[in-house]
Order: C-alpha cells, then structure tokens, then sequence
C-alpha cells in the first residue's frame, strides 16, 4: 500500500505537459505546476496572440505572467529521486504510428480519446478534463477522434467552416459567406446534414432494394445454371439413347444381312454338293460300262453280246450343271454393293441432319433474368391473344366467342371423336404450347371453376386426367371465393381477396407458377416454383353444380380504367417464389 501511495504521488509531481516527472517546477497563477522549461515553451507560441492561457483549465491572463521556482514541490521531486522509484507509465497509453495522438501533450504524445469541433484539437484523457470540469468549454462540442480536424478550417480566413452553401455545394466559413459567396443560398452545416441524412436514409432504402434486387437476380442465375445443366444433362442423355437405338438398328441390320447370307450360302452349298454326288454317280456307272464293253467286245458269243449290248449302251438322263451367266461371287457383290449403297445414303442422311443439330446448338443461350412487372399495367403492355382447343374440350363444355370462352350448360355437345379429347371430366386446353414467360387473366361465373396448366399427354381417360391429380398438371379450384391449389394429387387451401377475375403468371425457363386475384389490384393468392420438363398448356375446367354451370373466359385486353376485368397471353420478367415443388 505504501507503495501504491508513492506512485500516487509520484503521479501528481508529473508536468502535465510533457507528462514526466517535474524538472524545476513553478506554478503559474491559478495554480497549476509545470516544468520551467515547458511551461515557457508553451507560452512562447502564445506570444503573437498576447494571450497566455493554462495549459489545463484554459484560464488566460493579459500578460505574460513572471516564473518563479516552486521550491516545495522541487524539494518532493528531489525526496523522491532519492528513493529511486520511476514513474508509473503504461507504453499502450502513448499514440502510435496510426493513433490520434494529444494536439497539447509535448515530447512523446499520449492516445487522444476526444477531438473538440470548437478548439478544432484532440485531447487526451489529463488534457481533456478542463472541458468536463471549466465553465469555459460549456458550449464547446466533443466528438469521437478525428484526423481530419484541420480539413473544417478555412484555407482563405482560417475559421472553422460552419455554413454549406447550397449555390456552390461546398462548406464555407461565417467570413466566406459574407464575402465571395455573399447573396448565394445558405445554410448552416447542421441543417444541411439533416437534410442530407433525410437523403441518405431514402438513398439507404434504395440501395438495400436494389441489393434485394440483385440477390434475386443471383438466385434466378442459379436457378437458370440448374434448369440449363439439367436439360443439357437430359439433351446428352437424349441423344445417347437415340444414338444406341440407331446403332443398334444398324447392327440388328447387319447381322440380318449376316444371317441371309449365311442361309443363302448354306442353301446353296447343299445344293451344289448334291448335284456333285449325283455327277460322281454317273460317272462311276459310266466307267463300270465302260470297263463292261471293253469285255463284250472281246467275247465270241455271239448270243451273248446282243443280249448285253442294250442295257450297256443304255444311258439314264444326265445330270447337267444350272445355267447362269454370273457366278456366286457376283451374287455376293450384288449384296455389298446394297449395303455399301445404304450406308451412302445413311451417311448423307446424317450430314443432312447434322447440319440442324449443329443450327439448333448453337441457338442455345442463357435466359437472363429482367425485372418482373409488378402492376397490372405493365403486364398489359405485353398482352397477346389465347384460344381453347376444340379437339381437346370435353362434350360438356361449350366453345363460343372465337374459342375464348368454355361453359358448362349440363348438356352433351356433338364433337367428332379425337385421341386428344378429355372424356371423363368437363376440361379443355390451349392451343398454344407456353414454354417462356407468359400471364394471362380469366373471368370466372358460377360456382366452380379451375385454372390450370398441364403437359400435351396428360391422360384424357378416367380420373388420372383431373387437372392437380397427377404430376402432369396444376391446378387452382375457384369455388364461390374460397381456393384450392392441387398438384400431383396433394391439396393446399388458399385465401384471397373476393374477385370474378384471375390471372396466372407462368415462367417456365425458372420453373414459376403464380396465381393472382385481380381487382384495382393484383393479389398473389399462390405461388410455386419446380421444373418443368416440357411445353405447358394453358387449361379451364368448368363444373356444372346444382343445375348452376360455370364458366371460363379469356378475355380481350381493354383500357384498365374502362374495363377492369380482361385476360391476357403476355411474356413477362422473371419472379421470386417462395414454395418448392
């Protein structure tokens, strides 16, 4: 403890200046000690201004006040080196390289820990206590450090710039504004920082928008490099198989020519090989008659050689070889000279084709994201025309207003049988294929009506071909004004606001489905996001409930202030959706 008392001590004979302990101490009218030597130091620089002020509570005098030794406080410093303690210093106190070091401290600088905007200085923590504790520095304004302190001073007047000329856009001081900036519109630079920070917070929201914006445009990438690794995957798997097939086509060719061939020569070897043995037969009774009438000639009897001679001179019918004018070999050529002619055409056939491959590779690009329109209004400016198919209508269903509207009147129509016609439930589809950006808006009466979209082969027979009950189709059930989402058989119950009038926004490429209850405006009652694997089609289904039918209408596009309610077939940005299918 008594230790602890010295360094106290120690610490209250230090010179607040230079922060070493006192050499030659005086003290200065109010009261304050310093060293001789800084003391005069800091008054000299005070000489011009004829002000000398305290290093430490700023009290100032009107002249330059006569030094005279402190002989008590000189004695202390004297006891105290006898005792050989140093003074208690802490190295992490003294500003480094890339510290604020005290504009006041003298010699090795202490850590500055305050900037005053008035005084224009940074202070340490001892020479920052008389702005705490003098009523002088009452009104000055203490801010966080500052290396730039000197950049708010007038290069022209040497004042602290204050006032923001708005004419000019630049800081001024109080002189400036009277002077070459007189009748020029300003402000003091508080206001202008308000005015500005009202800015910054608008610029703020902008930015973070546009950082949303741009994350969006990120994830849409990833979702295009996905959708695009995906279909080359599948294009690469696609054409492998077809190429197997045709080479396989080729070799079950080949190995059928392989195998007539093979028959043919079989057939024919056997054949030559029985005309051989029946020649080698002949030819063997020839040479025993032969031998025979050389011996009957030679006989005497008479009686005996006529007897003979009919039956050795008797010959059977002989056996001769097939005319042909061309030999086997030629036969054979024939056949390579076939095969060879096929390849050629195989080969063209393929240079043909290749050319379109090539045509439709090079056609392959990324579809980068645009901004999605967000009001009704922008989407019409991209409205086109959609039509039902009839031959995909079901006989319930109703076609009229150029194949715009689908009704269910309850009664069986006569429609000329069609592979592609929907025979157990009321439904029908486009008869264009979506395979971009598109959205379109439906008018709805009755009681139950769905929106959807579905592949081409989607089933058109028995309860598998319900829009929303298989993986082939998605479907939106409208029932007075409660909904229903269904896709692959799974349900998902939805709110929205009451309207006659719906909208779907589909963007295959990104795999989103939207649909929309549109009034004065447009409310996202459900959104999807998947893959689509193939052209979709737009589809209605109208029920016909407690003798009430429903019906379906795409509508023209009209003025939106005359006409609310319209449909609309329109390519349109890309959007974020939320649900995973």
């Amino acid at each position: 403890m008594a230790q602890r008392g010295i360094q106290m001590e120690e610490e209250k004979l230090c010179c607040s200046i230079c922060l070493d302990r006192l050499k030659d101490p005086v003290t200065i009218p109010c009261g304050h000690s310093y060293c001789m030597s800084c003391i005069k130091s800091h008054w000299d620089t005070e000489d011009q201004k004829k002000v000398y002020s305290c290093p430490q509570c700023r009290q100032t005098f009107g002249s330059r006040p006569v030094l005279k030794k402190n002989t008590m406080l000189a004695d202390l410093v004297e006891e105290l080196k006898k005792t050989g303690l140093q003074p208690v210093r802490a190295d992490y106190c003294f500003a480094g390289p890339e510290d604020v070091g005290c504009d006041v401290c003298t010699g090795r600088k202490l850590k500055a820990i305050k900037s005053c905007e008035q005084c224009l200085v940074s202070y340490c923590e001892q020479h920052l206590q008389p702005h705490y504790e003098s009523p002088a520095f009452e009104k000055h304004k203490l801010v966080d450090l500052s290396k730039k302190l000197q950049e708010n001073i007038c290069t022209r007047h040497k004042e602290v710039m204050k006032i923001f000329c708005r004419t000019d856009q630049q800081l001024i001081c109080y002189l400036c504004s009277m002077d070459e900036h007189k009748g020029h519109r300003t402000v003091t630079a508080a206001a202008e920082r308000a005015e500005r920070q009202k800015e910054a917070g608008l610029s703020q929201i902008k930015i973070q928008q546009r950082i949303q914006n741009r994350e969006k445009n990120v994830k849409l990438l990833q979702q295009e490099m996905k959708a695009l690794n995906h279909y080359a995957d599948k294009a690469v798997e696609d054409n492998e198989k077809m190429f197997r097939d045709l080479i396989r086509l080729i070799k079950e060719r080949s190995s059928d020519v392989k195998q007539q061939i093979r028959s043919q020569q079989k057939t024919e070897v056997s054949r030559v090989k029985e005309l051989q043995e029946e020649l080698e037969e002949e030819i063997s009774d020839l040479r025993r008659k032969c031998i025979k009438l050389e011996q009957l000639k030679r006989t005497e009897d008479d009686t005996n050689f006529l007897l003979q001679y009919p039956s050795l001179t008797h010959f059977r019918e002989s056996t001769d070889l097939p005319s042909s004018k061309s030999t086997p070999l030629q036969h054979f050529d024939d056949v390579a000279a076939a095969v060879s002619e096929a390849r050629d055409k195989i080969e063209e056939i393929l240079r043909e084709e290749w050319t379109k491959i090539s045509h439709a590779l090079t056609n392959v690009d990324v579809f980068l994201p645009e901004a999605e329109p967000e009001t009704r209004e922008d989407l019409l400016k991209y409205s086109q025309r959609i039509t039902l198919d009839p031959n995909t209508a079901n006989r319930k269903l109703l076609l009229s207003k150029g194949n715009r509207k689908a009704s269910n009147t309850g009664k069986k129509h006569v429609y000329s049988s069609h592979p592609d016609r929907f025979m157990k439930r009321s439904q029908v589809l486009s008869n264009e294929s979506l395979t971009g950006r598109h959205y379109w808006e439906v008018k709805r009466s009755g009681i139950g009506m769905y929106l959807a979209v579905a592949y081409k082969d989607i089933s058109r027979i028995g309860s598998e071909s319900e829009f929303g009950v298989n993986d082939k189709s998605w479907a939106l059930e409208c029932v007075g004004f409660a909904f229903e989402f269904s896709h692959d058989n799974i349900k998902t119950s939805v709110s929205g606001p009451e309207s006659d009038t719906m909208g779907v926004y589909l963007d295959h490429r990104a795999g989103i489905l939207s649909f929309y209850s549109v009034s004065e405006t447009m409310t996202l009652l459900h959104r999807v996001q998947t893959t689509f694997t193939q052209p979709l089609y737009a589809g209605l289904r109208a029920d016909h409930f407690l003798g009430v039918g429903s019906s379906g209408e795409f509508c023209e596009p009209k003025d939106k202030i005359n006409e609310r309610f319209c449909c609309e077939f329109v390519n349109i940005g890309f959007s974020n959706c939320s649900t995973n299918v």
